[in-house]
């Protein structure tokens, strides 16, 4: 076990609006920089009541990162916690994600699976985890064009074992052969299906979002349909990892692009008939751009946690830290300048590749870790820290 995990208080206990009030704390899980690896998409689940008295045992994912090269990841590791990050176990690498040797044009491919997430499926009680493939050249470079698949695996919470990561099946047809689940934060409706944001690139076209309609019967994840196609055709590589949730009874969509980030708005989760850039309240643009962006969600308020420029942070990697989150108005969809908080702190190294998952009504973790490229970061105090923040609710969330 890691044990000695140090957490603090940040200087804030906010109430936004009548019942939405919050403290947040900020504690590190573990940490890796050797010169030559570091740990890249930390995210976590849960399986209910299988922690020490009566809590969730919280299981994390993430992807070793060969700083050598660009979005080289080699393998899966997983922790777990079952005192709500006291203490954790060491990470191990897991056998069932690791890369694995496809034949793609004629010659062997390595093929990993990375931008993984796991959320846990009430309606089947399994811990699903979804994220995309990346296909290497022999020698472990990303080149273009490539097929690419929305990557998935189910946690045996009894053996404490992710089963064999498996391939989304798509459609027939050139439209999906690059298209992938990686980063994006989806949405389980009380029925047990899933809707589960995808970006995608038809050949010779800019990236694409839609929403995907899946089945999961606690073993394979089954595509039924998807929703509006949403577009931007214009110099950048278009629309890319979108995140999806629910609040009140609308369903918001926030999504990456180059130059800014976009939010849109739908009745059902799969139909949108437009979208917008990301600006605060006052008009001015968020000034987040070309990294992702994702959801907390709580039944008195919606927040959007985020990267953006202006922060005295010129010197950090497309300004993807320090990581923020404020309060969104769901009818304008704006951010509310005024409530926006710091999550975790600049140290020099980005922060743009995180996750959320509500561990309890009490309390919703961000968890993220110091990419320690490019090389030099360290010399502003990272050091390839996996944190946890931790949003103390004062009111409870559904």
């Amino acid at each position: 076990m890691v044990s000695g995990v140090s957490w603090m208080l940040l200087p804030s206990c906010v109430s936004f609006g009548k019942n939405a009030g919050h403290e947040l704390s900020l504690g590190v899980a573990t940490k890796l920089f050797d010169g030559e690896r570091c740990w890249s998409h930390p995210r976590a689940g849960i399986v209910p009541q299988r922690g020490a008295n009566g809590a969730p045992r919280v299981v994390m994912t993430m992807n070793s990162l060969d700083l050598a090269g660009s979005d080289v990841f080699r393998g899966m590791f997983g922790m777990e916690t079952d005192d709500l990050g006291k203490t954790w176990t060491e990470p191990v690498e897991m056998e069932t994600l690791k890369p694995r040797h496809d034949a793609i044009g004629g010659e062997e491919r390595p093929v990993a699976v990375s931008d993984f997430w796991p959320g846990w499926h009430a309606a089947s009680s399994r811990l699903l985890g979804t994220g995309h493939t990346v296909v290497y050249t022999p020698d472990w470079r990303v080149t273009s064009p490539r097929p690419r698949h929305t990557a998935y695996s189910v946690y045996d919470a009894k053996t404490g074992e992710w089963a064999d990561w498996k391939k989304l099946r798509m459609p027939d047809g050139e439209k999906f052969h690059n298209s992938g689940a990686g980063c994006t934060q989806r949405f389980d409706l009380e029925d047990g299906t899933i809707l589960l944001p995808i970006y995608f690139r038809p050949p010779g076209k800019n990236s694409r979002v839609t929403v995907c309609r899946c089945a999961f019967d606690g073993e394979t994840l089954t595509y039924l349909e998807h929703g509006s196609e949403l577009e931007l055709n214009n110099q950048t590589r278009g629309l890319g990892e979108p995140s999806l949730t629910r609040f009140k009874n609308a369903f918001f969509m926030t999504i990456r692009n180059d130059e800014k980030g976009y939010v849109a708005k739908s009745q059902d989760g799969l139909h949108f008939d437009n979208y917008q850039p990301w600006k605060f309240d006052d008009g001015s643009d968020l000034g987040s751009y070309n990294t992702q962006q994702h959801w907390v969600t709580h039944r008195e308020g919606l927040f959007l946690v985020y990267t953006r420029r202006g922060a005295n942070n010129d010197h950090v990697f497309r300004h993807r830290a320090p990581l923020f989150m404020a309060r969104v108005d769901p009818d304008r969809l704006r951010v509310l300048r005024e409530t926006e908080q710091i999550l975790v702190p600049e140290r020099g190294a980005r922060l743009g590749n995180f996750g959320v998952t509500d561990v309890s009504p009490n309390e919703t973790w961000v968890t993220v870790a110091e990419w320690m490229q490019p090389r030099g970061v360290e010399k502003y105090n990272s050091d390839g820290s996996v944190f946890v923040a931790k949003i103390h609710w004062k009111f409870p969330n559904r």
